[in-house]
């Protein structure tokens, strides 16, 4: 019997096969029916049985094999599929392991009936696993397809329609701080709305770089000939002006000038600056070196403080991970998600540099950036 012919014979056994298995993944499987479970199978075997009964030419079997066969319909059968198990909480992994069960099961079954193998069921195989291997491909890049939609519509939510009431937020607040008068009370009142929504900013922002970094398309970097002392200095007036009780020593020495993306330099001293200030004790200096050799930049902030525990230090650049100690420099549990670090690495790695850190009781904490030049 040809392998068209009989998975149209059997589709009953297939497909309740197919929803046990579909049932075994949970989470996602737990309060689905029976019909959800088997969505689209059937239309699924159908395109399968009739790809196979379809004479094909070399080049069209070539076409195939790269994924590039042009479908019947707009949407075929796989995409639906993995649209609907994509909304219903499956993860691609599991959607994927179901056309792998389905593939095994056919052949298990069809192998069963078989009393000898001709040239004929060799070629009915390699067909079913290259139509087999096109709905995968298609569900795939359905799934993704929707994935980037939804991750395109965080990225709306977040630079459009997220950082427009905050930045009015603040705009209204430095108003009411200019146009006065206020009381002392009421000044760091406003003022605090202020710092919060400049922190709410950053955040967004951050959020921002850590969904461009991990989907792959990467930071954008606009280099230009810029001095990175310059900007050293710029970052370090800022975070003397917001952080008044802190002492903050600045080195500088050697040629700092280069060819880097001076807004992401700025997120580098900013983020490393602001994780001293998180974790540095407040009573002692937090130091930054600018130092310039005839091939590189490095750039290093110190602080004393809590240090980075030993196990911890492999891991301190990733997403989701402190940046200090178990606690900040007010003695309290920090909040900060750990995306500073990651992202400053993130923007290093983009200049062809490398970054690290150093810390114990005694030297300190040393974060250290280097950028060729």
């Amino acid at each position: 019997m040809h392998l068209a012919t009989f998975i149209r014979k059997n589709e009953q056994p297939i497909i309740e096969d197919w929803e046990n298995f579909a049932r075994s993944l949970v989470p996602a499987s737990n309060d689905m029916s029976p019909h959800n479970l088997r969505n689209h199978i059937k239309d699924i075997l159908t395109f399968i049985a009739n790809d196979i009964g379809t004479s094909q030419t070399s080049s069209e079997q070539i076409t195939k094999s790269k994924g590039k066969k042009l479908k019947n319909t707009e949407h075929s059968a796989a995409e639906i599929h993995a649209s609907l198990r994509q909304s219903g909480g499956f993860s691609m992994d599991q959607m994927v392991s179901e056309f792998r069960a389905l593939r095994a099961g056919v052949i298990r079954l069809w192998e069963a009936q078989l009393t000898e193998v001709t040239k004929a069921d060799v070629l009915d195989l390699t067909r079913f696993n290259e139509s087999l291997d096109q709905s995968i491909t298609e569900a795939i890049s359905y799934y993704t397809k929707t994935i980037d939609h939804a991750r395109d519509l965080v990225l709306a939510v977040l630079s459009h329609d997220l950082r427009n009431p905050i930045g009015s937020m603040k705009m209204s607040a430095q108003l009411a701080l200019n146009i006065g008068p206020l009381n002392e009370r009421q000044t760091m009142l406003v003022s605090q709305i202020v710092a919060s929504a400049d922190r709410a900013i950053e955040i967004i922002n951050h959020l921002l770089d850590l969904t461009r970094a991990r989907i792959g398309s990467g930071l954008q970097i606009i280099k230009k000939d810029m001095d990175m002392a310059f900007v050293g200095r710029q970052l370090v007036d800022e975070m003397r002006t917001m952080h008044p009780n802190r002492t903050f020593q600045l080195e500088i020495s050697g040629e700092t000038e280069g060819n880097w993306d001076k807004a992401r330099i700025g997120q580098v001293f900013s983020n490393l600056l602001g994780n001293a200030v998180q974790y540095g004790f407040r009573d002692t200096p937090i130091g930054v070196t600018i130092k310039g050799d005839p091939a590189t930049v490095v750039v290093s902030v110190h602080n004393d403080g809590v240090p980075i525990p030993p196990d911890a230090i492999g891991g301190i650049f990733n997403a989701l991970t402190r940046g200090g100690g178990e606690k900040g420099a007010n003695g309290k549990e920090s909040t900060n998600l750990g995306l500073g670090l990651y992202i400053t690495k993130q923007i290093v790695s983009a200049h062809g540099g490398t970054v690290g850190v150093t810390s114990s009781e005694k030297d300190g904490t040393t974060f250290t950036a280097l950028f060729p030049r």
